[in-house]
């Protein structure tokens, strides 16, 4: 049993309010532990406020969600009628949709910002793992909450990107039409799904979130935060066993962070204001028309957060999967014949080899261009179709984050003391991560499927490449202690 504290007779009543409180609840150690005597790195620059400005859009979007569920009716029928009965006739309900509506966009916007940050400065590297790892789940969570939430509005782009997503698990090898049928409850997007969409996206999907950004918080404040230098302050302590590089996070990151929020505040409800749609990116106007099963859009596209991951799963062709197949042959040649790999490994590179071509479908365009093009020719050699590898693609453009802590084997963390190429690296993965965004948004031609499928393969050779090229070039010196000019 923990001892009971004890407060002077004439102590002030707050005093004694919270020795009570803390008799009872461990309410002045939580503050202490995660605020007040929490030392963070006193050279937290710009790219810092994104951590504190995700919780913020989190909590708005919960509040806004409150409202907004008490008003909407989860009916196929009557959802698209009770968002326009929110918009029109509740006092404010205009307000509270278009804060949702624009905080969805913006909780993404600082998601990226703050995953961009930790992949600038190494915050995923030792001892940080599960931090990353828990913001990745936090970030695969949000896309789900973010599919469910687009088609509770039962506007037109809602309910076709919804049949056009959950029409992709159809594409799955042996349990595909099964599990897309349990996805939509039905065998078509409808009311059934509606309800799974509406549930999932109100209970079942918040409350994994919550107990995920809780777990993040955790292990974040168990390991220490990193810095710009990617020095661990916790090398360096005083007399009193506290950082000499480190501050305690309140009063000096909470007052820092309220500059953030400030600005952040301008923007957002200067976009809710003049522009909540942000011309038709943040609402598209399809989705101001019922939804209509009997009449399809011209062009489908998801909301601009999702369409890079869109646009890797149109770029994945037969013909993207026969070049790959190529790739494939000609690297495992190379590993048998010019490998220094005993027998063994090298049939076992070879059989790898023909399996992988087998299921990417390169025996069956070889074959198909030889004129072999009847259907019992082709059988044994028709693979997955690219449909199924374009699923692959998208799902394994997020999954893969989750294993960056093992793929980057530089000896440094930041960037600041990483070669100057390994900037431009960065660069160009950033700006086809902008580009594949932008044409994911546009109808598919074959000269923007090129460009995707480059994009889409620079995507991949980044993080698969890393073991190798995060290495090479000529590495800064690390200081010992933080590099900080007061400002």
């Amino acid at each position: 049993m923990a001892e009971y504290k004890q407060v002077p007779v004439g102590a002030p009543v707050g005093q004694k309010f919270m020795n009570w409180v803390d008799n009872r609840f461990p309410a002045t150690k939580l503050w202490n532990e995660h605020l007040a005597e929490y030392y963070t790195p006193k050279n937290f620059n710009f790219w810092y406020y994104f951590g504190s400005l995700a919780l913020l859009v989190l909590v708005i979007q919960i509040v806004t969600g409150i409202f907004l569920v008490m008003h909407y009716k989860p009916d196929a029928a009557l959802a698209f009628a009770s968002v326009e009965y929110i918009m029109r006739d509740v006092p404010w309900g205009w307000l509270v949709r278009y804060m949702h509506s624009t905080g969805a966009s913006a909780f993404f916007i600082v998601v990226y910002l703050h995953m961009f940050r930790g992949l600038m400065y190494g915050s995923y590297r030792k001892p940080r793992e599960l931090v990353w790892i828990f913001g990745c789940a936090i970030f695969l969570c949000l896309m789900a909450e973010a599919f469910m939430g687009y088609l509770l509005p039962w506007g037109q782009m809602s309910y076709w990107g919804a049949q056009v997503i959950v029409n992709l698990f159809a594409a799955v090898p042996f349990i595909g039409p099964d599990l897309a049928l349990l996805i939509r409850g039905d065998y078509v997007v409808s009311d059934a799904t509606l309800n799974r969409f509406f549930s999932f996206h109100v209970i079942a999907v918040p409350l994994v979130l919550l107990g995920l950004v809780a777990a993040h918080v955790i292990a974040l404040h168990e390991v220490g935060s990193n810095n710009p230098d990617g020095v661990e302050i916790k090398a360096k302590k005083g007399p009193d066993g506290r950082p000499l590089d480190g501050i305690p996070f309140h009063p000096y990151y909470t007052v820092h962070d309220i500059m953030g929020v400030s600005v952040f505040l301008m923007i957002f409800t200067a976009i809710i204001f003049f522009a909540p749609e942000l011309g038709g990116y943040f609402l598209e106007y399809n989705n101001f028309i019922p939804a209509d099963p009997l009449k399809t859009p011209a062009h489908i596209a998801p909301v601009w957060y999702f369409t890079p991951y869109y646009s890797m799963l149109r770029a994945t062709t037969d013909q993207m999967m026969a070049v790959l197949s190529l790739m494939v042959a000609v690297a495992a040649l190379l590993a048998i014949f010019k490998g220094r790999f005993p027998a063994l490994a090298r049939w076992v590179i070879g059989v790898a080899a023909v399996i992988a071509i087998v299921l990417f479908g390169g025996f069956k365009s070889l074959f198909m261009m030889l004129g072999m093009t009847s259907a019992a020719e082709l059988a044994i050699f028709a693979g997955f179709d690219a449909k199924f590898w374009g699923v692959v693609v998208m799902g394994g453009a997020v999954i893969i984050l989750f294993f960056l802590p093992w793929l980057d084997r530089s000896p440094v963390k930041s960037i600041r003391y990483r070669p100057g190429w390994h900037k431009g690296v960065y660069g160009l993965f950033v700006a086809f991560f902008f580009v594949l965004g932008y044409l994911g948004i546009l109808p598919p031609t074959d000269g923007r499927t090129l460009v995707a499928q480059i994009g889409t393969v620079f995507y991949f050779g980044f993080f698969l490449l890393m073991p190798w090229w995060s290495t090479l070039g000529r590495f800064k010196p690390v200081p010992d202690r933080v590099t900080f000019a007061a400002h």
